[in-house]
């Protein structure tokens, strides 16, 4: 496994081994003691949680408020998202900075999204489905979103026409308004 951090270096993009031969592949996708050493971090992964979209979906920016704010491990496992990661934290140098990375089925790569960061993505395929672990459980009361197309943001999404969005995205504040952490 091999990890590298990102622009915002506390987002970091896991590249698992993977052995392939002409029977297909293999690979661990999480190993704790690997993902220990690679990243020098330890998450107590509590919940994992499995979505899917079509194209035009985007989900996010969400975020949980501590004590229940959560740690990410992303990954695609169908298809093809652009994954994004907003700095939420006010004392942090890159508050309020975003990275964003191609995750896919076929480049098997993951993301670490720490605690204090907003999270979203969008499916850049016909269809994805996104498999992500998290350092606690989902506390609707603690849960906050982002609008997506917050101008102080400037997320590079690459749309093709108006995205797809709940009724809970649709209401995200601006990052302005929003809550953060200290």
């Amino acid at each position: 496994m091999k990890a590298t951090p990102l622009a915002i270096a506390d987002v970091l993009l896991i590249e698992p081994k993977v052995f392939g031969d002409d029977r297909g592949f293999f690979f661990e996708s999480y190993n704790r003691a690997s993902f220990k050493s690679a990243t020098g971090l330890d998450p107590d992964f509590v919940q994992d949680n499995h979505s899917g979209s079509t194209r035009g979906v985007l989900r996010g920016l969400h975020y949980q408020l501590p004590p229940k704010a959560q740690g990410k491990l992303v990954r695609v496992l169908a298809g093809e998202i652009l994954d994004v990661a907003v700095d939420m934290r006010r004392n942090s140098p890159t508050f309020g900075k975003w990275v964003s990375e191609a995750l896919t089925a076929d480049n098997k790569k993951q993301m670490w999204i720490p605690p204090g960061f907003a999270h979203g993505f969008l499916t850049v395929s016909d269809t994805a489905e996104v498999f992500y672990k998290t350092t606690d459980f989902y506390t609707p009361e603690r849960e906050r979103c982002v609008a997506w197309d917050d101008p102080a943001l400037a997320i590079a999404w690459p749309l093709g026409g108006a995205p797809i969005l709940s009724a809970k995205d649709v209401q995200g504040v601006s990052f302005e308004k929003a809550e953060t952490f200290m």
